[in-house]
């Protein structure tokens, strides 16, 4: 059995990754994670998630460190904000506790700062901008198509809902950084975020992303290849957050077989190349 712990655990994904773990015969949530100080400590987190009482009552992140240990947790889910999901990777590792994280938005500096936790500290770890497994299939098809379609514009188009708060999505820039490399293109050198304000041409190699925010989009992304006379556009649209979630259910179940020391990806979790 697969002790989890959950953090953001009354949050739309946390509530959603609660709800499906108790659907499974392999893994249960020994611990529940909120804000520090949150006013939902003591309340049961299976009630908060809609799936039934489960004796797990939810903690602030101010007592992270200690319930991790109490627990005895084997693997922390993080769906929350860079900035926090940074600190409880470094306390989560540091407890010797694997973790699966789905946070976006995070800097160079950030992820650098996760990876050595995760290697310093030897554990094992899934960090994914998209658990999604269709759009982890979509960043391993695009890897193939890009450099077939080398000599074409690249435009990336990305929508979510209207309280996503980085932009453009961990998805976009995971899309983009996939593509500018496969082109042998420095990021830094070729990415253009919106047009507002330039002057001149579209140059050849730059690649455009675009960010689009409204209602209650759960996600899409297009990548656009567009030549003289023919376009090709390759979209991935997620119906239901339901799709991130069993992306992190297998994450859980890689965890055991995963190497220690290092951050696996979603290719890593389903055997892509």
């Amino acid at each position: 059995m697969i002790k989890v712990a959950v953090t953001g655990a009354a949050g739309r994904m946390g509530s959603g990754i609660i709800r499906k773990i108790t659907q499974q015969d392999d893994m249960e949530v020994v611990a529940a994670i909120e804000i520090p100080n949150s006013p939902l400590a003591g309340v049961d987190a299976g009630i908060q998630a809609g799936a039934g009482e489960l004796g797990v009552k939810i903690v602030g992140a101010e007592k992270l460190e200690e319930t991790l240990k109490e627990s005895e947790a084997d693997v922390l889910v993080d769906f929350t904000i860079a900035h926090a999901a940074v600190e409880t990777v470094k306390k989560a590792t540091t407890c010797g506790v694997n973790v699966v994280v789905g946070t976006t938005g995070f800097t160079d500096e950030q992820m650098a700062e996760n990876i050595k936790n995760v290697k310093d500290n030897d554990v094992k770890a899934v960090i994914s901008s998209n658990m999604s497994i269709g759009v982890n299939v979509f960043f391993n098809t695009l890897k193939k198509l890009t450099p077939v379609l080398n000599d074409f514009d690249i435009e990336i188009i990305e929508a979510h809902h209207n309280q996503k708060k980085d932009a453009p999505s961990g998805t976009a820039m995971t899309a983009f950084e996939v593509i500018a490399n496969e082109l042998d293109r420095d990021p830094e050198e070729v990415g253009v975020y919106g047009r507002q304000g330039m002057v001149g041409k579209r140059t050849k190699e730059e690649i455009g992303l675009h960010a689009i925010r409204g209602g209650d989009i759960v996600g899409d992304h297009t990548v656009m290849f567009v030549g003289d006379g023919e376009r090709i556009e390759f979209t991935h649209r997620a119906h239901t957050r339901e799709v991130f979630i069993a992306g992190v259910i297998r994450a859980i179940r890689y965890i055991p077989d995963a190497e220690s020391g290092i951050v696996s990806s979603m290719n890593d979790v389903l055997g892509l190349e």
